[in-house]
């Protein structure tokens, strides 16, 4: 869902009551500003079910995470520096 900055001010309430069944989308001045989430979805769960028809379902999402993390971790030689 897309609403702007002012309708959220006026209409608070109602939105944080909704953004339990999907993220809303804040813009102003025609421009996207800000993303309102569900506090009890994690990132991870949110982009699994946007990707949900692209990425495969048995894919074991803490091996993703555990490569990433080497990937991207310094050397044990960069340390050094």
């Amino acid at each position: 869902m897309q609403i702007t900055a002012t309708e959220l001010k006026l209409n608070l309430g109602y939105y944080l009551e909704h953004v339990s069944e999907e993220d809303i989308w804040i813009s102003k001045n025609g421009k996207t500003i800000a993303k309102l989430v569900n506090a009890n979805v994690s990132a991870v769960d949110s982009i699994s079910g946007i990707l949900k028809e692209k990425v495969p379902a048995d894919i074991d999402r803490h091996s993703m995470l555990d490569e990433r993390i080497t990937r991207h971790a310094p050397h044990h030689d960069e340390l050094h520096d």
